[in-house]
């Protein structure tokens, strides 16, 4: 069996503004469970890149260990990539970001890659606001494992096994808001209309951006008693669809019913939100935290734009980091000379 898609495409296929074709921006073929949210999630995440018009080669995508973290395999495959150990995608992702600002960073966990072993890391890459879009696909289980609960399992699901939950899960969501993240957003795999633009919000944003993806494990968290299996997500959902346009597009809205916010973005984009509570501001910390604890209460999930820092300084500003990447300073820029040190080091003593 091959895991490699055949090159051929159709010649007529539709390109981007820069030329180039989706299959560009697509993988090798998912070796996931068929019906898996996973692959929905990796197909969003194609599309937003070939209609933002980034070049692939211009995209660096990092995961950790888990069902979620197999899934860059399975787009950008002309990208940069890299696979590290179960919980520390944010040391590299940082690492990497730190010595190539220029490159776009996409982060793929999931909920035990973030909310277990990888909590520390998460908390850290949120607070130092790094310019990346940082993407939890969470199933509320670890899938790879044969379907244990994850940390992010409500109280009072069953597991397949037939186990109840009995622990407060961690709202990665609500974490990310306190602690400073400067956009946060949920969604559903199953929703690729509110998903897509989502994306598009966050790659466009300079700073941390964080998107908390539903997505139910239909092998081990499918079934009947499970809080976050296809049917019983689509009823609980309380959606805020929107639609994300680019700076270089004419500004319009989409949404006739209902009230309409438009939130522009550092860069001249458009947000435009459908609001589902017309009192809901996605300028204001405190009242998306207080909207999700509403909606948990009543036992729904707030998905859309939940909060965005339109004036964000991402972790270069922070350091006041050099422009270039650090593979093109020359000799000279890394080597200033004994003055130049010695003035460093008398202003440090």
């Amino acid at each position: 069996m091959t895991y490699i898609k055949p090159n051929f495409r159709h010649p007529n296929l539709p390109v981007n503004d820069l030329g180039y074709r989706k299959s560009d921006y697509e993988g090798s073929i998912s070796t996931l469970c068929a019906g898996c949210g996973h692959d929905s999630i990796s197909t969003a995440i194609i599309d937003a890149c070939f209609e933002s018009c980034i070049e692939p080669h211009r995209i660096a995508k990092l995961s950790g260990i888990g069902c979620s973290s197999k899934t860059p395999t399975y787009f950008l495959g002309k990208s940069h990539g890299f696979n590290s150990v179960h919980g520390r995608m944010p040391s590299v992702a940082t690492g990497a970001n730190l010595a190539n600002r220029e490159l776009t960073y996409i982060g793929v966990s999931g909920d035990g890659d973030s909310a277990s072993i990888g909590m520390g890391q998460f908390v850290h890459v949120v607070r130092r606001n790094l310019n990346m879009l940082y993407i939890v696909e969470n199933n509320g289980c670890y899938g790879l494992t044969k379907g244990q609960d994850s940390a992010t399992a409500d109280v009072g699901s069953v597991s397949k096994s037939g186990n109840t939950n009995a622990f407060e899960p961690i709202d990665l969501v609500s974490t990310a808001l306190q602690m400073g993240a400067t956009f946060v957003g949920r969604s559903f795999s199953g929703d690729k209309d509110q998903l897509e633009p989502l994306i598009k919000a966050a790659l466009a944003h300079k700073g941390f951006a964080l998107i908390d993806v539903i997505s139910p494990c239909v092998t081990f968290n499918n079934h009947e008693g499970s809080t976050k299996n296809y049917r019983r997500t689509r009823e609980d959902v309380e959606a805020m669809p929107l639609d994300f346009v680019p700076m270089r597009e004419e500004i319009k809205a989409t949404y006739s019913e209902g009230t309409t916010k438009e939130v522009c973005m550092h860069d001249g984009s458009v947000i435009h939100l459908h609001k589902a509570n017309v009192d809901f501001d996605v300028h204001d910390r405190v009242g998306a935290l207080s909207a999700i604890q509403r909606c948990k209460e009543q036992g729904r999930i707030l998905t859309g734009l939940l909060y965005m820092d339109p004036d964000s300084e991402d972790f270069h500003v922070a350091l006041d980091t050099v422009n270039k990447p650090l593979s093109r300073l020359s000799e000279k820029e890394l080597c200033p000379g004994s003055k130049v040190l010695d003035s460093i080091n008398d202003g440090l003593r």
